[in-house]
């Protein structure tokens, strides 16, 4: 594992890791008169007659805003806002270094999901789209859903759509391996937050017919009380516990906590079973473990082979969704992103079904198929 000492990183983040620059120059006054007054007067006047020349002629159409209020924030859980900046502002240097995409980090203090919406609706004229980042479930459910249906840019919360994306890319490119169809396996998935959940959404609109959620209790059924409206969705009439869930399962999907998953619990899987185990930075199972056991195995981190990463979906969905128009991000798009990814490794192997988290190349093939979407047909929401 990379793993850079304390002094490095903190003086690698002080005074921040991004900011604003300019993309014209002023050099004289001149410059002065056409880019701020008298000259912006025609520019805003322009725009208050026709609303659609804010993409035209503001930074509007290459921004996003990248909104959290802190309180799902990687492995550490309800930090807060101000502790989630430094997170929010790599994001943003993510999205310009891998797509060319301006970002800003939006850090608000409120819980409340209908605050959380206000604030995002009252900041929407700025930016083309909104990244939602680390916030906790079931709330996030909630606001995205709200967003996407209020605002007429679109709205995409990395935590779930872009961890599914990139776990059904990843999918993909296993069942190739392994000679298995994804409308014939069973499928289990540990963990029923927000990226269980998409995960498991994503599946079923990829062709998955056999989905087991669990969580911290065991397999999610019908029988039990106070589940909230994503896990019903997915209650089953059977019952048990994830091993009992495991027995003559074909997939292993873990977005949950570490050391869940023993050797013996995929013996009883499937032959040539396959595990992503993406509880980081420590796995539901260590690879090691089962390396002889399991098909394919991937996990979150770096250090092992398939890195689940979700830096190889936002930036080049982000980049196909602004340059197209599209202002939903549709069922069709995350799909198409998915098989994007997969495209890209041209040779599958056990150690290889997913691209590097830092492969330039993907961006601009995700871009490349999510702009070819609008070309055939504007997506409907869904």
């Amino acid at each position: 594992m990379i793993k850079p000492n304390s002094e490095e990183v903190f003086e690698k983040h002080r005074g921040g890791k991004i900011g604003t620059k300019v993309t014209r120059q002023i050099v004289n006054k001149k410059d002065l008169a056409v880019f701020y007054t008298p000259g912006v007067a025609e520019v805003c006047k322009t725009i208050a007659k026709d609303p659609g020349k804010v993409f035209d002629y503001t930074m509007k159409p290459n921004t996003v805003a990248v909104v959290t209020n802190g309180t799902a924030v990687l492995g550490l859980g309800d930090i807060g806002p101000e502790a989630a900046l430094p997170v929010m502002e790599g994001k943003a240097m993510l999205f310009m270094e891998l797509a060319g995409i301006n970002a800003f980090p939006i850090c608000i203090p409120n819980r409340d999901p209908s605050e959380v919406v206000d604030i995002v609706k009252s900041i929407a004229p700025v930016f083309g789209g909104i990244n939602l980042e680390d916030i906790s479930a079931p709330s996030c459910f909630e606001i995205e859903e709200r967003l996407s249906k209020e605002l007429t840019i679109p709205v995409f919360h990395d935590d779930q759509h872009g961890t599914a994306i990139v776990t059904l890319a990843a999918l993909i490119n296993a069942l190739k391996l392994v000679k298995k169809s994804i409308e014939e396996i069973q499928i289990v998935i540990n963990g029923a937050g927000a990226a269980g959940i998409a995960i498991a959404r994503l599946l079923q609109k990829a062709g998955a017919n056999q989905i087991c959620l669990c969580d911290s209790k065991g397999i999610i059924s019908k029988d039990r009380s106070g589940l909230n409206s994503e896990k019903q969705a997915f209650a089953t009439g059977s019952s048990g516990t994830l091993a009992d869930a495991l027995v003559g399962a074909d997939v292993f999907l873990g977005v949950s906590v570490p050391g869940v998953v023993n050797a013996e619990m995929v013996r009883s899987m499937a032959k040539d079973p396959v595990v992503f185990a993406m509880a980081n930075p420590v796995p539901e199972v260590e690879p090691e473990s089962i390396f002889d056991l399991a098909g394919v195995i991937a996990t979150g981190r770096s250090d092992y082979p398939n890195q689940i990463n979700n830096v190889l979906a936002f930036p080049g969905v982000f980049r196909g969704l602004l340059d197209s128009g599209i202002r939903t991000v549709t069922s069709e798009v995350k799909i198409t992103a998915a098989k994007a990814i997969a495209s890209i490794v041209k040779s599958v192997s056990k150690n290889y079904i997913i691209p590097d988290a830092l492969n330039l190349e993907v961006p601009l093939i995700v871009a490349q198929a999510i702009k070819k979407i609008q070309i055939i047909k504007q997506p409907s929401k869904d």
